[in-house]
């Protein structure tokens, strides 16, 4: 009898709690943190290097925190297969999760001169702190162009002109079936007739402007990598001279006496990214092993007495163009053994930072740009089928390394930098399709880049980076 009076009253109560709705269950509150206990566990782990186990065998703060900012990256973004806006709550997590991030720099000052006028009216000179000067520089200029990637994002929200075929719809499967190396991809679906003519201007002119904020990206990139030190294992890990890193072939197109970059890349074969990062790995490990010898001024070395210091200097600077050329033709590529060296063994806080996060920002504007290309060849194809079925659509990286190879303005492109002279055509080409989708650019959304401007020349050590980040050895 007591036992059903108790079951009673328990029934009651739960029916009251129902139906109150100002009474909520204290389980519910605890399931959800608040920012400032997220933001906690997300420190705590990064000061741990990334074991929580307490053993002591995490990583360095560097690297910890470059994969915490790459780990984001791809949780928030992950492999982004349309082109459309971002969902608001991966939005809101990625702007609140990279400012705690990006407070780091904050605090990684250095000591600069600075006049102090005292109360009497003396002149002293004193030290003050500032923030790091390539992190004042860098970090407003990524946080811009990480906005405007967004922005960009935003724009699509209204426009209802293109759409993507979906799996399950059977009339379109044989006719908008993939044929090249993006069969993954769902494909893009246009009107019958194309896009509208603004439509289609404003999306080349997007592709334009994010053509310029991936190469302001990877500028800093580039940049940041050639600072840092290179790790003593991978000098080990090189072989005695540059003849044995490139191989007896590769080192006798360097070393002719007459050098064409362009009929050397007809002698390599370059028909899978895995032979064109070997090719890249070997000449980056040459160029090293080169510098080491010139810096050294070793007069014994394995070069021989026929091989003059001058030789030796032109010998690495062809290497330097080609590490250039592999840049702009191939922008896609992977990161390479000495790069993936350097941010393992990197140690700089700062420097992690601002190469993670531009190394992203690299990788979207990468994506976004390809999606563009994507819709803008269902574009093509609809308004001409018979051309469209005939020529092969273009790769991510061939058309990005087109893209880049046409681009004339602000930006100075990998030719402009060695001196070389493109063709005129495409310049004015480019021009008039500047002026003309500036017309159709709709004013809530203008992504266009800044002008982002690095203290230091390009190095040949530039490289793109996909959106991954290498674990620690241990």
């Amino acid at each position: 009898m007591i036992l059903e009076t108790n079951n009673n009253s328990m029934a009651g109560f739960k029916s009251r709690l129902a139906n109150d709705s100002g009474v909520t269950s204290p389980r519910s509150q605890k399931s959800q943190p608040s920012d400032m206990e997220l933001m906690k566990v997300k420190f705590a782990k990064l000061l741990l290097g990334e074991d929580m186990s307490g053993g002591g065998k995490g990583v360095s703060s560097a690297l910890a925190l470059s994969n915490a900012i790459t780990n984001l990256a791809a949780s928030v973004f992950g492999e982004m297969k349309r082109l459309e806006p971002m969902p608001a709550d991966r939005k809101a997590k990625w702007k609140k999760e990279i400012s705690w991030l990006l407070s780091v720099p904050d605090h990684i000052v250095e000591f600069v001169p600075c006049k102090q006028i005292s109360k009497y009216g003396t002149t002293m000179e004193v030290m003050v702190t500032k923030q790091r000067s390539d992190l004042l520089m860098n970090i407003p200029a990524l946080r811009k162009l990480d906005t405007m990637l967004i922005d960009c994002l935003d724009g699509l929200a209204d426009q209802s002109e293109f759409s993507y075929v979906s799996k399950d719809d059977e009339s379109q499967e044989g006719k908008n079936s993939r044929k090249d190396d993006k069969w993954w991809l769902p494909t893009p679906k246009v009107p019958p007739n194309g896009l509208s003519d603004p439509m289609r201007k404003w999306l080349r002119f997007q592709k334009d402007s994010l053509n310029q904020v991936h190469k302001a990206a990877m500028a800093i990139n580039a940049q940041v990598l050639s600072e840092m030190e290179i790790p003593e294992s991978y000098i080990e890990s090189l072989p005695k001279n540059g003849r044995a890193s490139l191989g007896d072939s590769i080192y006798k197109s360097i070393t002719e006496e007459y050098f064409d970059p362009d009929y050397f890349f007809t002698t390599m074969d370059m028909s899978s990214e895995h032979k064109i990062l070997d090719l890249k790995d070997r000449i980056e490990a040459s160029v090293v092993i080169w510098r080491r010898k010139m810096n050294a001024k070793d007069g014994k070395s394995s070069w021989g007495i026929a091989v003059s210091f001058e030789k030796r200097e032109i010998f690495e600077e062809r290497a330097e163009v080609i590490l250039l050329i592999l840049k702009q033709r191939f922008p896609g590529i992977p990161q390479s053994t000495l790069d993936i060296s350097k941010i393992q063994y990197n140690r700089d806080v700062g420097q992690a930072i601002l190469e993670s996060y531009s190394r992203i920002i690299e990788s979207r504007a990468f994506t976004i740009m390809s999606r563009i290309g994507d819709v803008l060849q269902a574009d093509a194809m609809a308004q001409n089928p018979s051309n469209g079925e005939v020529k092969r659509p273009l790769s991510d990286k061939e058309e990005v390394g087109k893209l880049n190879s046409a681009e004339n303005g602000a930006a100075m492109t990998l030719l402009d930098f060695m001196g070389w002279t493109p063709d005129q055509e495409d310049n004015n080409t480019k021009k008039a399709l500047k002026e003309d989708a500036t017309k159709y650019v709709d004013a809530k959304s203008p992504c266009k880049p800044p002008n982002i401007v690095t203290n230091k020349r390009f190095s040949y050590l530039e490289n793109l980076g996909m959106c991954r980040s290498p674990t620690a050895r241990h």
